[in-house]
């Protein structure tokens, strides 16, 4: 299984940290809040610890968990600490009512942070298009994910699986723009169409 560290201690974190302990991957979790951190360790079980903010995280995959608004001062202040690391953005960049996206046409808030981590560090766009309350639940979940690197990639599909999900690619990093977009869709799906939050976008795969 993976080696993962969670900077972030949020209900996203949270939602993900516990299917990754059940999936028996290793966790750590890291947040300014040390008693936080430490309370969610001991919460999740499983030997999950709790490590000290900005200091070099011990995953090799390493969850990005924090609203966008902060990710890349977050990942600016790690520096060097990320220096080969996969990272996984999770964030979403919706506006306040949440009806468009705050990054500028032609980006995303994923290459945006890639742009702040060290060159051998590789970014991926996961787990946005999924509501953390949903995640929870343990139901099995379609994990559209994007990055430039197919290693990078491969790591991040097989701790997904190991979370009962199924990671689904659809490209390069480019595309994190089009996968931050679903965050207004599901927005306004939940609030119109559904008429509730408790959905989940898949694909239905023939055979």
């Amino acid at each position: 299984m993976s080696s993962i560290s969670f900077i972030g201690l949020g209900g996203m974190a949270r939602a993900i940290a516990e299917r990754a302990v059940a999936g028996d991957n290793s966790v750590e979790v890291i947040g300014r809040d040390a008693a936080k951190a430490k309370g969610l360790a001991a919460a999740l079980g499983g030997g999950a610890a709790a490590a000290t903010f900005g200091t070099v995280p011990a995953g090799d995959i390493v969850v990005l968990a924090v609203p966008y608004t902060s990710a890349v001062q977050v990942v600016a202040r790690y520096g060097d600490a990320l220096a080969g690391k996969v990272i996984i953005d999770i964030s979403n960049t919706f506006d306040a009512d949440a009806t468009g996206l705050v990054t500028p046409d032609g980006t995303s808030g994923a290459q945006e942070i890639a742009k702040a981590v060290p060159a051998s560090a590789h970014v991926v766009k996961a787990f946005n298009t999924v509501f953390g309350h949903v995640l929870a639940q343990g139901r099995p979940l379609d994990v559209f994910l994007a990055g430039d690197d197919a290693r990078a990639k491969a790591g991040v599909s097989a701790f997904v699986e190991s979370l009962g999900l199924r990671p689904l690619d659809v490209g390069g990093l480019e595309m994190a723009r089009w996968l931050e977009g679903v965050g207004p869709l599901l927005m306004g799906l939940a609030r119109h169409g559904a008429g509730t939050f408790d959905i989940a976008l898949g694909v239905d795969l023939p055979g």
